[in-house]
């Protein structure tokens, strides 16, 4: 049996005084991809921003484990260290701050890297390469200016240079055409291997068609309602989301 990389026990969370997540059960091994699927306002993004440790979001009860390691109150910086990669639905830009520099450092942080810096840009001139970036990219400033593909694309080679054993996509297929998607999901592909695990959080079916997940999970009003593999994602998008609201409203 493959290694449980991420467990979530009975995961309660809240923003202010109101509950978002009301008891969230979730096991993924690895080399899994699961995603996670449901409507807007169910507590998706609320999900990968307390695994991560975001401040604004307090978890009440429940537990997040990773590698058989407590995390759940472990400051963000150290889960990033341990493997632990989140890729905004948002990503923020840095003005002044190269992509190159940036990537230098988080890889420092991340990997231990104190190799010579032309061994530094090998590496990432490869990773750029695979992910079919331009090479004057790694120049610009960090989603300055970037359009929405870009800075998805971005995420993506972070994700190349450092090579996390958990990756989390929150809604990474938001705001991209389908040609931007195709790109971002190829290098999705290309980054993947069968020693890291990811969770996908998403709304809709499309990235899942160039992503293929070993497992969906449903989640609905803070909870995860139903788990399966593939085929809930057809079921979703020719039925959408009610049968699943209401299934959820009569358990509760």
């Amino acid at each position: 049996m493959p290694e449980i990389l991420l467990k979530i026990e009975d995961l309660h969370v809240a923003v202010g005084e109101k509950e978002i997540l009301k008891g969230v059960d979730l096991t993924v091994h690895r080399g899994e991809i699961h995603a996670l699927m449901g409507p807007n306002g169910s507590g998706k993004s609320t999900l990968s921003n307390a695994i991560m440790g975001h401040p604004n979001y307090t978890i009440t009860s429940g537990k997040v484990w990773y590698k058989g390691e407590d995390i759940t109150e472990m400051p963000t910086d150290e889960k990033a260290r341990k493997g632990v990669f989140l890729a905004f639905q948002y990503p923020v830009a840095i003005p002044g701050v190269t992509v190159t520099n940036f990537l230098r450092a988080v890889t420092k942080a991340r990997r231990g890297l104190e190799g010579p810096a032309k061994e530094f840009r090998a590496e990432l001139a490869g990773a750029m390469q695979a992910l079919a970036m331009d090479p004057l990219f790694a120049k610009r400033y960090v989603n300055d200016g970037f359009s929405g593909g870009e800075k998805k694309r971005c995420e993506m080679l972070q994700m190349a240079m450092l090579k996390p054993e958990l990756a989390i996509l929150d809604e990474t297929d938001s705001g991209l055409d389908i040609d931007a998607l195709k790109v971002v999901c190829d290098g999705i592909n290309r980054i993947f291997t069968p020693d890291m695990s990811m969770l996908i959080i998403t709304h809709y079916q499309r990235m899942l068609n160039y992503v293929k997940p070993h497992f969906v999970h449903v989640f609905v009003a803070g909870r995860i309602v139903e788990s399966g593999g593939s085929e809930l994602v057809a079921i979703l998008e020719s039925e959408g989301y009610d049968r699943f609201i209401k299934k959820s409203l009569a358990a509760h």
